[in-house]
């Protein structure tokens, strides 16, 4: 119930993100009226304006998943699979889910600042949706500006010929979330180089073995891979990599 909860917090943070694309393009969130045989009252509804709103709905999750831990865990989620070699196991639905639910568990005091700031204030009628949405900014913009490195913040700053902000609330959503993306990138790699070493040395360890007993045909991949799940399995690999997950993010 708890994770629904922080979904339905995230569906009503996308709503909210949404009007921000739409005023920066000075257009207004249509009323749709769909009716049989007469006109709308309100006929402010067109194409143009139906079409823009589909485009923005099918970008904003994609926009909030580079605003969360999200990369950073898929990430590392995935080179587990590949340095173990197990191909499809486990499949990318399972790797997806539970990096979504370790994201919401990571978000989960980000994502409670955003409901007590903007979404109730919002909800009761005490916020406008632009008040809304610069409340909802905030936090999100303190959590990726606290993980991302300040080498690539600079670099997209510096392209956009901006002075230096004042504050972390002065960074624009344009430019902080292509920064913390490549952060992120960067440090799931660097976890992902470490996962690698040890899986590396068994295949290497095996290939000599193979290639010193004469078994050049015998393909190395099919005797290392069991030893790799065992050793996987022995150091508790899983609560491993998801302890490392989260103390990455410590505060």
């Amino acid at each position: 119930m708890r994770s629904i909860r922080w979904l339905s917090i995230i569906l009503a943070m996308a709503s909210l993100f949404l009007s921000d694309v739409q005023q920066a393009s000075a257009a207004v969130l249509p009323n749709i009226d769909i009716s049989i045989g007469g006109e709308s009252e309100e006929p402010n509804t067109s194409a143009l304006s139906l079409l823009l709103l589909i485009t923005v709905l099918s970008i904003a999750p994609a926009i909030l998943v580079l605003m969360t831990s999200f990369t950073r865990i898929v990430v590392v989620l995935g080179f587990v699979r590949m340095s173990l070699g197990t191909q499809t196991s486990p499949p990318n639905q399972v790797i997806i889910g539970l990096a979504l639910f370790l994201t919401l568990f990571i978000m989960a005091p980000t994502l409670s600042e955003v409901n007590e700031t903007a979404l109730q204030p919002y909800l009761r009628g005490e916020m406008t949706q632009t008040e809304a949405l610069e409340a909802a900014a905030v936090p999100m913009k303190e959590f990726m500006a606290k993980h991302t490195r300040e080498k690539d913040l600079l670099l997209f700053m510096r392209y956009a010929q901006m002075e230096r902000p004042a504050s972390v609330a002065d960074i624009p959503i344009s430019v902080l979330v292509p920064a913390f993306a490549i952060s992120e990138l960067k440090t799931a790699f660097q976890m992902g180089f470490m996962i690698f070493i040890p899986f590396l040395i068994i295949d290497m360890i095996v290939a000599s073995t193979l290639m010193a007993m004469g078994m050049m045909m015998l393909p190395p991949m099919m005797i290392s891979l069991p030893f790799k799940i065992l050793l996987f399995i022995l150091v508790d690999g899983w609560y491993l990599v998801v302890k490392s997950a989260l103390l990455s993010f410590n505060p």
